[in-house]
């Protein structure tokens, strides 16, 4: 069976939840945030929850945990915290939740990043995504060229295949 085939079978919808990781944003100042939920709107999704927590491991750790415990949450996305300096903690947190890892997203992130936007710095974005439990995790850069780059070539074209997959997983069990 074919991607087209698992496309034609995956969900037409997706509940998602964003989280913005950033120490000084705000919803009133948080454009990347905002940014996600209209692209997703936009395409479809249904946006459920939208926070915003500190850069911190155990809050982010906590946000995975809770979304991973609610109906109303199949998807959440992660933007911010995800660099080098010793304040990110994004990637770390988590990564230390996830049942399975989806490599091929963070390796395209940073290839598309690379060839359209800002060449060999794209090697520092720990942008990474997964499953835990029944539910899609997605940790990408805070920028707003990186949220329109990671929702609109990545995301949004293959999270209700993701789904798919995810329940598939969950019929076998």
């Amino acid at each position: 069976m074919g991607v087209n085939q698992h496309r034609k079978e995956a969900p037409k919808n997706v509940k998602c939840m964003i989280v913005t990781v950033s120490d000084s944003r705000t919803k009133a100042t948080d454009k990347s945030g905002k940014l996600i939920i209209d692209l997703l709107k936009e395409a479809g999704y249904e946006v459920t929850d939208y926070q915003i927590t500190k850069d911190e491991y155990t809050s982010i750790r906590e946000m995975v945990r809770g979304a991973d415990n609610r109906s109303d949450i199949e998807a959440i996305i992660f933007n911010g915290g995800t660099g080098i300096t010793l304040r990110d903690t994004t990637y770390e947190a988590v990564s230390s939740m996830l049942d399975k890892t989806i490599p091929g997203f963070g390796e395209l992130f940073r290839f598309l990043s690379f060839r359209d936007d800002i060449g060999a710095a794209a090697m520092l974005s720990r942008a990474v995504a997964g499953v835990r439990g029944k539910t899609a995790v997605f940790s990408i850069p805070g920028s707003s060229g990186a949220v329109k780059l990671a929702t609109e070539q990545l995301i949004i074209p293959e999270l209700t295949h993701v789904m798919r997959e995810i329940y598939k997983n969950e019929a076998t069990s």
